[in-house]
């Protein structure tokens, strides 16, 4: 199953993606009787699962507006230079544990918009990193290995951005170089974890204006997606809609005036256009 948001008529519905187009959640409800949230975050704490979609008539694709699943995830965490291409692009040393951070929600971006560069007394060298994002569906703590599957509702796709200049300052603190205003974004579509047979068999791509920047497969990340659900469930409660951003394996730098997208076969393509921002 593969859920969105999207806007539609001025209003902002959830939806299931089908081959035919969108099926809106209202009219699903309508047509079977349900009672499934119209909110994507809302559809996940609720354990919702196997929405059937048969006899909707699906709204086209071209009529509707791709938006967040939803804007406030209660925690964003990524992991940095999870990838050796990473690491050896900006000269770092793979850590040996999760390079863990976090990133707050004001720095989410709607997908198919605008990263809006920050001033360039600011920052100067900025990469967008396209990444394998994995969505909580249950709360939990302490989870053990072998149930790291029955608490995952989906993957979908992110792009993290990082001002590369202001990291190189003080680079043992990521926070500001990773939080500015349109530095993060998912989406648009999540699938659910049924969907995807094997996990570490993904590729991950990251293009940049139409070329290919960086690739490679989930298999080699020095620490896997299921690996690091597990690993911070032992940090903290993980709840349903919380993100992981499993890491890049080469940031694109970018420009005002260039497009940069993140695909993953079977799970999804998120794509942005880089403008140029000033004060005030």
């Amino acid at each position: 199953m593969k859920l969105l948001t999207f806007l539609h008529d001025g209003a902002t519905h959830a939806g299931v993606l089908t081959a035919q187009g969108i099926a809106p959640i209202e009219e699903i409800n309508a047509r079977h009787g349900t009672r499934i949230p119209n909110d994507l975050l809302e559809i996940i704490r609720s354990g919702t699962a196997g929405i059937e979609t048969a006899d909707v008539r699906p709204l086209p694709l071209a009529e509707a507006q791709p938006r967040l699943p939803y804007e406030n995830p209660p925690k964003i965490w990524c992991i940095g230079l999870n990838y050796l291409s990473h690491a050896d692009d900006i000269q770092a040393v793979q850590p040996e544990e999760p390079g863990s951070f976090m990133k707050p929600a004001s720095c989410m971006f709607h997908p198919g918009g605008d990263i809006v560069l920050p001033p360039t007394d600011l920052t100067n060298d900025v990469d967008a990193e396209g990444e394998l994002g994995v969505v909580i569906g249950k709360t939990c703590r302490f989870v053990p290995a072998e149930s790291v599957r029955e608490v995952i509702f989906g993957y979908t796709t992110t792009l993290d951005l990082t001002a590369l200049d202001v990291l190189r300052k003080n680079p043992r603190y990521l926070t500001r170089a990773k939080s500015f205003d349109t530095f993060f974004s998912f989406g648009p579509v999540i699938v659910t974890a049924d969907e995807i047979e094997d996990v570490d068999a993904l590729e991950v791509i990251t293009e940049h204006n139409d070329s290919i920047c960086s690739r490679d497969f989930v298999r080699h990340m020095r620490t896997r997606p299921l690996e690091l659900v597990r690993f911070h469930s032992d940090y903290m409660t993980l709840h349903p809609g919380d993100l992981i951003s499993t890491g890049c394996p080469k940031g694109a730098r970018i420009k005002a005036g260039d497009r940069v997208r993140a695909r993953i076969e079977g799970v999804g393509m998120l794509a942005a256009r880089v403008k140029q921002g000033a004060r005030g």
